[in-house]
């Protein structure tokens, strides 16, 4: 799995997706946070996906619970409203089955592959297409574990440094995204 990451890397620095020092709109992070994102699905293409702004609807009527399949570190800096971690949706499943399961991570690789693995044990789970990157650039707010709206993002490391303007940007060195 870390060596998917460090190839994931090469591969955006070749095609030249990292954008480096150059400062882009969100609306130019907007589209390469869904780009980045289609590539890819071709890695779990039977999981349903749900866009943000229909992830958002749900969350309005109180019909979603967001699974977090991200690292505690990265979950200490900010979540999606009400998330709650992989183990916490799958120790007590019984208690989500009212409302629609959506996952998400920095920009939803790692929740696709949990949603596919969970959807071989029969449980539903849609992946939210850009993870929380998308979510925040579509004008969703993020908070903290104690419920608090913050402005700071754990975007993972410099290759997927997409956080929306006014957003901190908090990563991982390269050592620590590889292992």
């Amino acid at each position: 799995m870390h060596r998917l990451y460090l190839a994931l890397l090469i591969l955006l620095c070749l095609t030249g997706v990292v954008h480096g020092d150059r400062e882009i709109s969100d609306a130019e992070k907007k589209e390469t946070v869904y780009k980045t994102y289609q590539g890819y699905k071709k890695d779990f293409p039977e999981v349903m996906d749900i866009s943000p702004l229909q992830a958002m609807e749900l969350l309005n009527q109180g019909k979603v619970v967001f699974v977090d399949t991200r690292k505690p570190e990265e979950m200490a800096v900010s979540i999606l409203p009400a998330a709650v971690s992989e183990e916490n949706f799958l120790n007590h499943f019984e208690q989500y089955r009212d409302k629609t399961a959506v996952s998400y991570c920095t920009i939803s690789y790692r929740s696709g592959k949990f949603a596919e693995k969970v959807a071989q044990e029969g449980i539903t789970v849609f992946n939210l297409q850009g993870g929380i990157l998308a979510w925040t650039l579509e004008g969703g707010k993020i908070y903290d574990p104690s419920g608090n709206e913050v402005k700071r993002i754990h975007v993972y490391g410099d290759q997927w440094d997409y956080a929306p303007s006014g957003y901190e940007s908090v990563k991982f060195g390269l050592w620590r995204q590889i292992f």
